[in-house]
C-alpha cells in the first residue's frame, strides 16, 4: 500500500511539472534561468531530486530545504530577521503542489507549508547546497545546539 502510494505521489508530481513545463514557452525568457525537467521525491531517504532543463542535478535534503525555506516564518520580514530553525532532522515533505508556472511549495510533515519554492530558489539551494548546509550547521553550533542525526 505505502509502496503504491509513493509511486502515485512520483507519477502525479511528475505530470504536475510535465503539464508546467508544457504551458510555459520553450526558450528560458530570462537569462540564466532554468526549469526543471523532473522532480522526484524519495520518502525513504528524505530526499528530493529535481533535474533541471541545463543538465543539473541536485538531491536536496528535506531537512535542508525546510531550513532554507522562504517563508516569513523562517526568513522572517526583513534583512536580518531570519529565524533558525533546530529539531527539523526527522522531517519530511508528503506532498509537492505546483504554484503557476514558476514554483512548487512544499507542504512539511511538521505542519510547515508556506513556503514558495520557485525555480530559481530551488536551483540556487542545489547549486550552494554544500557552503549553505555547512553556514547552518555553523549557526546550530553557534547558539548550542546539537544535531540528531
Amino acid at each position: 500500500r505505502r509502496r503504491r502510494w509513493r509511486a502515485e505521489l512520483f507519477f502525479r508530481t511528475r505530470r504536475r511539472v510535465a503539464a508546467i513545463n508544457h504551458n510555459q514557452d520553450q526558450r528560458n525568457p530570462v537569462p540564466g534561468r532554468t526549469r526543471p525537467t523532473e522532480i522526484k521525491l524519495h520518502k525513504q531517504s528524505r530526499m528530493l531530486e529535481i533535474s533541471f532543463d541545463d543538465g543539473n542535478t541536485f538531491e536536496l535534503g528535506c531537512e535542508y530545504l525546510r531550513v532554507y525555506s522562504p517563508s516569513a516564518e523562517v526568513q522572517g520580514h526583513g534583512p536580518g530577521q531570519q529565524v533558525l530553525q533546530y529539531g527539523k532532522e526527522r522531517v519530511n515533505i508528503w506532498a509537492i503542489e505546483p504554484v503557476g508556472n514558476y514554483a512548487v511549495v512544499l507542504k512539511f510533515d511538521d505542519n510547515h507549508d508556506t513556503g514558495i519554492y520557485s525555480w530559481d530558489l530551488l536551483y540556487e539551494l542545489g547549486i550552494n547546497k554544500e557552503g549553505y548546509w555547512q553556514a547552518y550547521l555553523d549557526r546550530l553550533s553557534e547558539a548550542g545546539y546539537q544535531r540528531r542525526d
